[in-house]
């Protein structure tokens, strides 16, 4: 055999060497409910910077709103054909996608809900997401402490995700209902309050313009409306925007829930009154943390504990603080806000 022979046998069994270490490489998946909302951009981001970090491959999908399961259904599929080791997952329908995470989890894939708790939570490994139910309950404790003795005569507006009532969509509206002091019906459904202090509640798909036509719908129903919940911040610039059609943005309490950038403006600006902030960078990172270590070891992440998730935090935005409900002002909203 000559040298030229042997050189080339030599580089050839490195560039062999080299494909086989690419070809096992771990990957893994992040799906969300959008690719549009800054939330899911954000944690976009966290999870891409730590996956590079770990030198895992990422993989991302999303649907093309707010609540398309099929599109989640096939991003799972097309995760377990591929092989990866995890995923994330914010759900849009956290009951129908139950059978298509066991079928990941039946694979030998990590799962863990970002976000949005599955129904049930054990339907996934773990859980990494904002305690829903508290963010809720602080903008509900806060709006009932600002409006003090108008708080028994609230009219009050209430601008939900979806008719499907995804969890986060269901902890937020319940968890709102209790600071402010609505007796809960099912506390695992919205709609079922007897309360006369309750407008109505209204779907968004968590953007502008479903909150623009959700407080329209509303306000049909009750003009006098003085209070609205809203799912995020999105849904309640849409919610402010009919307010404004019709002069009664000066007047209206809006509280909301997420603590991006544009909403926390909002919060400074005076057109949210307080904003229950989150996390998502944490969130996915953390996520992306824990498929490493179970690709490594199989090790899967603790929950917090007594809880049955991992709680990425929370904290209420407001630059109207009241006695009694802890608070962060909008200049330090914005230094953690994300979007």
């Amino acid at each position: 055999m000559t040298k030229t022979t042997l050189l080339r046998t030599a580089l050839a069994g490195t560039a062999l060497t080299l494909i086989a270490g690419m070809a096992q490489a771990d990957s893994a998946c992040l799906i969300t409910k959008t690719d549009t909302n800054p939330f899911f951009v954000k944690m976009k981001e966290g999870a891409e910077a730590k996956a590079a970090e770990l030198g895992l491959e990422l993989k991302s999908y999303a649907g093309r709103i707010d609540g398309d399961h099929e599109s989640q259904v096939s991003a799972i599929e097309a995760c377990i054909a591929d092989g990866a080791k995890g995923i994330l997952i914010t759900a849009s329908d956290t009951k129908a996608i139950v059978d298509s995470v066991q079928a990941a989890r039946d694979a030998g894939l990590l799962v863990i809900a970002l976000d949005t708790p599955l129904d049930p939570i054990d339907a996934a490994d773990a859980t990494f997401a904002t305690d829903n139910f508290k963010a809720g309950e602080l903008i509900g404790q806060w709006a009932k402490a600002t409006m003090g003795d108008k708080a028994a005569e609230a009219k009050i507006a209430l601008l939900d995700l979806a008719i499907s009532q995804p969890s986060v969509d269901v902890l937020r509206d319940q968890g709102f209902l209790q600071g402010f002091g609505v007796e809960l019906g099912d506390p695992q459904k919205w709609g079922d309050e007897t309360d006369p202090r309750i407008v109505g509640h209204e779907v968004t798909s968590g953007n502008e313009e479903g909150g623009l036509k959700a407080m329209e719908t509303l306000l049909a129903q009750d003009p006098d409306i003085n209070l609205v919940y809203t799912i995020n911040e999105p849904a309640a610039a849409g919610a402010y925007e009919a307010l404004k059609a019709v002069g009664r943005e000066k007047d209206v309490l809006i509280v909301s829930v997420d603590g991006g950038c544009p909403g926390v403006q909002n919060v400074k600006d005076g057109v949210i009154g307080a904003t229950s902030q989150q996390y998502p960078l944490d969130m996915a990172s953390k996520g992306i943390e824990a498929i490493a270590a179970f690709a490594k070891d199989g090790t899967k992440p603790a929950a917090t504990e007594g809880k049955d998730f991992t709680d990425t935090g929370v904290q209420l935005v407001t630059d109207k603080p009241v006695e009694g409900v802890e608070s962060i002002d909008s200049a330090k909203g914005a230094e953690l806000c994300w979007g």
